[in-house]
């Protein structure tokens, strides 16, 4: 069975064992496909890109509020009442 892998670079379950940071570090900021009797498993991602990846989902989720709130009426009120 093909599977399509989301990243340029793979590892085994074994190198990740063997050395987890060297395996991080082999991905130069990307993920790595981590390999299971050749299927993925999981992948690896450094935090960096985590923490980006975990910051555009926020955004979108706030957008699609905001797009969902876009026909509400409009309130007026006055900074200093609040």
């Amino acid at each position: 069975m093909t599977q399509l892998i989301h990243a340029r670079m793979t590892a085994s379950i074994t190198e990740l064992k063997k050395s987890p940071m060297d395996t991080v570090l082999a991905g130069k900021g990307e993920p790595v496909a981590i390999l299971n009797r050749n299927t993925p498993a999981f992948y690896c991602v450094p935090a960096d890109l985590y923490e980006t990846m975990m910051e555009q989902l926020e955004d979108l989720e706030l957008n699609k509020i905001a797009d969902a709130r876009a026909n509400q009426k409009r309130v007026r009120v006055n900074i200093d009442d609040l």
